[in-house]
């Protein structure tokens, strides 16, 4: 533990905000609209936010658009949240994107899994050495989705990069994520649960503290009633907040996680709340299926 970066180790162990990006009729980013959305997640007691993460269409943004999403999320998070700035794609992109994030005053960056389809173990050490020595005064979150990774490397990286604290770990295996989580150093890192409110449960049993969601677009006090019930160690109640949730997450799970922007989009657009365009590879939710999503979104004390 490194205690220049305990206040951002505590900011990790919680509800760890996804927010969309949501677009206007002509296809830019509705800025007013996202400042309203982000300024609802304040307002129901998020304590971080992810620009740039998934569930905000990281992928089909251009560099222009992404500095601008961290621009608002800092601007309004002010110092009522913790930032924490998505970066990725090639090395100097990230590494220029991570800058920008520190000059405008965030606290981490979360580097996505790198887009190489031939990643090598010593390979994503060197890939994400490069991007967290270049910031060495912000906390640092590897987005692991490689279920081949070794915890050692991890423990590598880190030998190397004191700053990096965290770990968004997005393996659908409980099991393998307790095992790496022990090999790396349970202790050293602080654990986040990176497969959102579906898994939380098992990965809090296996020692992660905080868990990242994009339905908490939708109804902030649900997700932050299943870390509350997490916490407490009460997870009858936090299984009583994954059975409320189930459905909804089915959806965005389903085919290979096809819609999952698309459903929280759908959700916030039955609510009022933005457009549900999303940008391709994704695409709307047909009209004959939304209902349902409305319907979900309706019951949920919102």
């Amino acid at each position: 533990m490194t205690a220049a970066f305990e206040a951002q180790r505590t900011a990790l162990a919680d509800v760890v905000a996804i927010p969309v990006t949501p677009f206007a009729e002509d296809g830019s980013i509705d800025q007013d609209t996202h400042r309203a959305l982000l300024r609802r997640l304040l307002d129901g007691g998020i304590g971080i936010l992810t620009p740039n993460g998934n569930t905000g269409e990281f992928y089909a943004l251009t560099p222009q658009e992404r500095q601008l999403v961290t621009e608002s999320t800092v601007e309004e998070a002010g110092d009522r949240a913790a930032v924490l700035v998505g970066v990725g794609h090639d090395v100097p992109t990230a590494i220029a994107s991570a800058r920008h994030a520190r000059d405008l005053g965030a606290q981490m960056v979360m580097i996505h899994q790198p887009v190489h389809p031939y990643v090598s173990p010593g390979g994503w050490v060197d890939y994400h050495r490069a991007i967290a020595g270049a910031v060495p005064d912000l906390g640092v979150v590897p987005y692991i989705r490689n279920a081949q990774l070794p915890g050692a490397r991890l423990a590598e990286l880190a030998d190397d990069c004191p700053n990096v604290i965290g770990v968004k770990y997005a393996v659908p295996d409980a099991a393998r994520f307790a095992a790496f989580a022990r090999d790396a150093g349970l202790e050293r890192f602080v654990w986040i649960a990176g497969l959102a409110e579906p898994y939380a449960p098992s990965y809090f049993s296996a020692g992660a503290t905080g868990f990242t969601s994009g339905l908490v677009n939708v109804a902030p006090s649900v997700s932050l009633n299943m870390i509350e019930a997490l916490r407490s160690g009460d997870y009858p109640g936090a299984m009583k907040v994954w059975e409320q949730i189930r459905r909804f997450e089915e959806l965005r799970a389903a085919n290979g996680s096809a819609n999952n922007v698309t459903i929280v989009k759908e959700a916030l657009a039955s609510l009022g709340l933005c457009r549900r365009e999303v940008r391709p590879p994704s695409k709307p939710l047909p009209e004959s299926e939304r209902a349902e999503v409305a319907a979900i979104a309706a019951g949920w004390s919102i």
